[in-house]
């Protein structure tokens, strides 16, 4: 089976993209699930759950999240009730919401989409380590086919998580940092790997962010509002293929302009 990873969708230039070619793409690439990361959703910061339900009606089968996840209010009561957005596992366990779905992919199969935070500035309420093999063991006693999200600042986390899940789970895909690498590769155990899968949002910025408004920050210290750019938008991710047994056979990173 083919799985698309969206990377980091972010503010409105990001929507647009996915709202206007996912089902595209997924068309073009023959993909039986995809999975898109959302957490940058909302101007930059957080997701709503209208903006959730118009990337899943646009082609998305699960939505992960990250650092941002509490960003606006509302998203709480959608969390509790949805079977189709995933808030890192390693948030508090009081916290609305699941770090691991299991969803069905559209030639019947089954896949299990789990969520982490990486410690490093982002301070999740456990360590990723604590949890991690108690839900991939979940995760396959529910199917084979399993994808986790390690939204990470630190790539020593994400390729860590990659080699101590391997073999164990088909693609372990990193967030966060919004610039995709460069380090594509399936383990001769069968799980695909990238340190960061990108952006899908406009790359004429900061990471998203209005250049100037970013550098004015860095240069002075001070305080300032973001806003999302608008220029440079491109769709970033990546693109695994399986077997019935959930080892990945191949992992290509995705880059395509928009418009």
């Amino acid at each position: 089976m083919r799985i698309l990873f969206i990377g980091d969708v972010v503010g409105r230039p990001g929507r647009q993209a996915v709202e206007e070619r996912l089902q595209g793409l997924r068309a073009e690439l023959g993909v039986d699930f995809c999975v898109l990361n959302g957490e940058n959703a909302a101007d930059g910061v957080g997701i709503t759950p209208k903006l959730a339900d118009r990337l899943l009606a646009a082609g998305a089968d699960v939505i992960t999240l990250g650092n941002h996840t509490w960003r606006r209010g509302e998203i709480g009561p959608y969390l509790a009730a949805s079977d189709s957005i995933v808030r890192p596992a390693n948030l508090s366990t009081s916290a609305p919401g699941a770090g691991l779905v299991v969803r069905s992919a559209g030639n019947g199969v089954d896949v299990a989409v789990l969520n982490l935070l990486g410690s490093l500035y982002l301070e999740p309420a456990r360590s990723m380590w604590e949890i991690v093999d108690e839900l991939v063991e979940d995760a396959r006693r529910a199917t084979p086919v399993v994808v986790v999200d390690v939204h990470a600042e630190a790539t020593s986390e994400k390729v860590a998580l990659s080699h101590w899940l391997d073999g164990r789970v088909t693609a372990v895909l990193g967030t966060h940092t919004h610039v995709q690498t460069s380090d594509a590769r399936v383990s001769a155990k069968g799980t695909a790997a990238i340190t960061d899968v990108g952006m899908t949002g406009p790359h004429d910025s900061v990471i998203g962010v209005e250049s100037e408004l970013a550098i004015r920050r860095m240069r002075t210290g001070m305080p300032v509002r973001f806003e999302t750019a608008q220029g440079g938008v491109r769709i970033e991710g990546a693109v695994v293929d399986c077997d019935a047994e959930g080892r990945a056979t191949a992992i290509e990173p995705l880059r395509r302009p928009f418009p």
